[in-house]
């Protein structure tokens, strides 16, 4: 139970619908538990005599305690059940904010469809122990210290024999509870495994029909479904054999109770009306008998379920405002500066950035170049604390970039990152997703600057289409250029470009790097690109090689350095020449 206490602040904050719940609880059982009080009065009457009046005021008294005993356990659900939906609202919330807040580090190692299984079934378990396991937890001990209170008032020694079964019952719900547990735990898991497996399928689907993989897929799908099958027949097995036993034991005292009440009716001691009442009493009881076993497996559930949610609660949000955060600052002009700074993926890895050291006065373009894998990407990612460096510091405006507001920070910047990434929704929901509203105009003049908005009029609805999952209808530059105006449309100090244009012919790229030079002008400006053509009008250009600056100058300069700069810029030329040639 240790992992479901983190819950407490919820019930705290819901904690006087809850008080009603309870006392709905208490009033709807002390009628129910009155019924058989009734009965017995009115079996018993019939035993000496015959009175009609009597029955008739029996009768109605027998309905309207079942009436208000039925009220109060409506009540009992528009409180405890919606409370249990109000703290799943809450959680669900609670962790969505957390995962939208986790560093890219946590998505790296984690799966998307664990992290689905997570939001879905084991909130949901979480869900049931909060409302059906409070509320029959509560209503059966109730109910259970209801009736033994009542049951000893008629005959005590009847009593404590009609509950010897009830050890095994605790042995049972004990040793059972602990199996519900492990193979629970096992089924989340594997469910888990399977989200993710869909998912990805899914979103390759493109992948996988084009390599003609369908019946492998379907194989591995069917080995994970068989797989969950397994696991869930041994948790169902387990169940259906804890119901049947918990029926065997409180038979057991029913039949107790007829016998040896039986023998006390002969010798006088007690009449049918008590053996009856004390049967109904038992009747009673089957149920929170039932509901006990039923509530073990639900917080046995619960609490594996609450295990895996409060792990991904304990992980580290690493990047947020902290103590030293300037909130006074409201804007960036775009002056950044990289000051003796190293970076590396993980402990043990080799680092991506060491001792870099450059300045990129504001309002100045600067272009990022070197072989594949030599940290391009790794240091645009820094600049808008996607990672933090793990050496060194980061300056904006003067200002280390961890003091600045991370919201300030990151609705300065427009990032074009190099996998262009469209959610499943209209151009121009898509368009407009860094705006706080939704500006049409200035999104058709961000799609105008992108070399975008000749595709948009060919499109059936304009900006109003549908564009599929993760832009799929869209081919691969016009995905570049559709994110390239998401970015501009922000109206950023500081602008983004990761290799943006590798979708995109040459001609299209010098009409938008042409459009580009008029919207830069006085915005900070970094690019990332593999051709020379793309970066050699930049103010400065920065040579990266295995992590490490390896050269800094304009077109010119790094020309006559002859190194690495050279050597694309000479090889791009002369693959242009050989395309010329034929």
């Amino acid at each position: 139970m240790k992992n479901l206490r983190t819950l407490k602040k919820y019930f705290v904050r819901y904690k006087a619908k809850l008080l009603w719940g309870m006392l709905f609880i208490l009033l709807s059982n002390a009628g129910m538990v009155y019924v058989p009080i009734i009965i017995k009065d009115a079996i018993n009457l019939l035993q000496t005599r015959v009175s009609y009046e009597a029955l008739a005021r029996y009768a109605i008294l027998l309905v309207v305690v079942s009436a208000i005993s039925g009220l109060f356990r409506f009540y009992i659900r528009q409180t405890i059940i919606v409370v249990s939906r109000e703290i799943e609202y809450d959680l669900r919330g609670d962790f969505w904010k957390h995962i939208q807040e986790l560093p890219l580090r946590y998505f790296q190692n984690n799966s998307t469809g664990t992290i689905m299984a997570h939001a879905t079934n084991d909130i949901n378990a979480v869900r049931m122990f909060i409302g059906p396991a409070v509320m029959y937890s509560t209503d059966t001990l109730l109910r259970f210290v209801y009736v033994i209170v009542i049951m000893c008032s008629i005959s005590p020694s009847v009593t404590v024999y009609s509950l010897i079964p009830l050890p095994f019952l605790s042995f049972l719900v004990f040793y059972v509870g602990k199996m519900i547990h492990v193979r629970f735990t096992a089924i989340q898991e594997v469910f888990g495994v399977l989200t993710t497996k869909a998912q990805e399928n899914f979103s390759g689907i493109r992948v996988v029909k084009s390599y003609v993989r369908e019946d492998s897929e379907i194989e591995e799908f069917v080995r994970i479904s068989k797989d969950s099958l397994v696991k869930n027949m041994s948790l169902a097995k387990v169940q259906s054999l804890f119901q049947p036993i918990l029926f065997l034991l409180t038979g057991l005292s029913i039949i107790i109770v007829i016998g040896a009440g039986g023998a006390k009716i002969m010798r006088g001691e007690l009449l049918i009306g008590d053996i009856t009442a004390m049967i109904l009493y038992l009747g009673i009881l089957i149920w929170p008998m039932i509901a006990f076993g039923w509530v073990i497996n639900i917080i046995q559930q619960a609490e594996a379920s609450m295990k895996r949610l409060n792990k991904i609660f304990a992980e580290p949000l690493e990047i947020n405002n902290g103590p030293d955060t300037r909130n006074d600052i409201t804007e960036i002009t775009g002056n950044i500066e990289f000051r003796d700074m190293s970076f590396t993926y993980r402990a043990g890895l080799t680092p991506a950035l060491k001792n870099i050291n450059f300045t990129i006065p504001a309002g100045k373009t600067v272009a990022i170049m070197g072989h594949t894998g030599c940290g391009k990407t790794s240091l645009v990612n820094l600049i808008p604390r996607l990672y933090d460096a793990t050496g060194g510091e980061i300056f904006i405006d003067g200002v280390p970039i961890k003091q600045l507001p991370l919201t300030v920070l990151r609705r300065s910047i427009g990032f074009v990152q190099q996998e262009a990434f469209l959610f499943s929704d209209t151009l121009l929901n898509n368009l407009s997703y860094g705006l706080r509203e939704v500006n049409e105009e200035q999104v058709m003049n961000a799609a105008r600057i992108a070399r975008f908005d000749h595709d948009v009029k060919d499109f059936p609805e304009k900006y109003n289409t549908i564009i599929g999952e993760r832009g799929i209808t869209l081919s691969g530059g016009q995905k570049q250029r559709a994110t390239l105006a998401r970015a501009i449309a922000m109206n950023p100090k500081i602008l983004i470009l990761d290799d943006s244009f590798s979708a995109v012919d040459t001609h299209t790229e010098e009409e938008i790097l042409k459009n580009l030079r008029e919207f830069m002008k006085g915005r900070t400006s970094i690019l990332i690109s593999h051709r020379v053509s793309t970066v050699q009008a930049a103010d400065i250009i920065i040579v990266l090689d295995r992590g490490s600056i390896a050269e800094t100058g304009t077109h010119d300069e790094l020309l006559a350095l002859n190194g690495i700069y050279s050597e694309i810029y000479y090889k791009q030329l002369l693959e242009k020449e050989l395309e010329e040639l034929g």
